[in-house]
């Protein structure tokens, strides 16, 4: 089930066309009803993270001029964005709280991504969501220097869907990057105040075409991640990010130990992970949040340590991509499945329907992000996140993918 849109997007494959052939469009004549109900709107928070450490993140801008856009051919250069989250120093009150969403991309995502959800224009405030993460903050170098961990949110989606289990990760003492992937993101806010949507989607979503566009995007995002990386690495070795980057907050230059490089990404960001886990010889592990496998790694799968994470309908048997990666995969490897969860629930939307839908209860909340209790839901993906990469990029020792464990009662382990 697709959790964001891009016209419903075709994150989910194979039902998105459906869905956003299926719901309305915010249309102009509901702007008076958006003032009549902006003192009203729904708000939300997300979870805290639960590490040793208080967080920082930064928004930069990335330019990479060795390329024309790849979705848009006129366009002479690709450019991205992109936040950073690390381990921070206590600032106090000093420093401005980091909002989930960026002020213009909210009133976006509130125009033309929730409506298909069954969430009206202007019934619920998505720029007034705060993180927990300091603008700018500086580094605590008590974390030492930052195993890091590339972010990839689902096809059609902003980067900001993955916060909740992003900044867990920072405060566990990992440099997360998370990427929007300009003119397939549905909205990515530039700075200065420019909004640069997605591409339209083709009228007619045949399964032909949306494989056409899968492999396309899929193909864009892993020359992404692969100029994130050399940036990263500049950034490591002490230099600046790039053209755009201004000034960084303290004691970011070194910080990123490039020789513990992960790849996370959920739906077609977690197939864009396992192909540059492949791909790319600086990543040693990485970690699908529910999505089927695009592209050649579909069937030759990897030989690093990889961990795949189902929502409850999802197995190898229904998914031909994942019983062709499993088997095609040669390294350490397991995978979970969630019961009661769906695609959405490895969003920050399962902490976010569930809110909206006590105050609109039409809102379909079990068709985005099943029926999962959502706090054991993120409780549980945090846990084995953390434990995968801190297995695998540090060398600390977990149980937990050895046996079933009670704290996690919906989490089973797939032989």
């Amino acid at each position: 089930m697709p959790f964001i849109t891009n016209a419903a997007g075709i994150a989910g494959l194979t039902l998105a066309a459906t869905i956003a052939s299926a719901a309305p469009a915010a249309p102009a004549h509901h702007a008076p009803a958006h003032h009549a109900l902006a003192a009203h709107r729904v708000t939300m928070t997300l979870p805290a993270p639960a590490g040793p450490y208080l967080v920082g993140t930064l928004a930069v801008r990335l330019v990479d001029r060795s390329r024309p856009d790849p979705l848009v051919r006129s366009k002479p250069y690709r450019e991205l964005m992109v936040s950073l989250w690390y381990p921070a120093k206590d600032t106090g009150r000093s420093l401005p709280v980091a909002p989930q969403m960026a002020p213009l991309a909210a009133a976006d995502w509130d125009r033309h991504s929730a409506p298909p959800m069954g969430i009206a224009a202007g019934t619920v405030d998505w720029a007034a969501t705060p993180t927990h993460a300091r603008v700018g903050a500086p580094v605590d170098r008590r974390a030492g220097r930052l195993p890091v961990v590339l972010f990839g949110p689902g096809d059609g989606g902003p980067r900001t869907l993955g916060t909740s289990l992003v900044q867990d990760l920072a405060s566990r003492g990992y440099l997360v990057v998370t990427v929007d992937h300009t003119y397939e993101a549905d909205q990515v806010e530039f700075p200065g105040g420019r909004v640069v949507r997605a591409v339209p989607l083709p009228k007619k979503l045949t399964p032909r075409v949306i494989a056409k566009l899968l492999a396309q995007h899929s193909r864009a995002r892993l020359a992404d991640m692969r100029f994130v990386l050399d940036r990263l690495a500049a950034l490591g070795r002490g230099h600046g990010l790039g053209e755009e980057a201004g000034r960084l907050p303290a004691g970011l230059r070194g910080a990123p130990d490039m020789s513990r490089v992960g790849a996370l990404g959920q739906s077609l960001g977690g197939s864009v992970a396992a192909q540059l886990v492949h791909d790319d010889r600086r990543v040693t592990a990485g970690v699908n949040l529910d999505g089927g496998y695009v592209g050649p790694v579909a069937k030759t799968g990897v030989a690093k340590p990889f961990l795949q994470i189902a929502a409850e309908a999802h197995t190898r048997s229904s998914e031909p991509s994942w019983k062709s990666f499993w088997y095609g995969s040669t390294g350490w490897k397991r995978e979970l499945r969630f019961a009661g969860a769906a695609h959405g629930s490895f969003t920050d939307l399962q902490v976010m329907l569930p809110r909206i839908a006590a105050v609109l209860p039409k809102v379909p909340v079990a068709d985005f992000v099943g029926t999962i209790d959502p706090g054991r839901s993120v409780s549980a993906q945090r846990a084995y996140v953390a434990a995968f990469f801190d297995l695998h990029l540090s060398k600390k020792p977990t149980r937990l993918f050895d046996a079933p464990d009670a704290r996690y009662a919906d989490v089973s382990l797939i032989p």
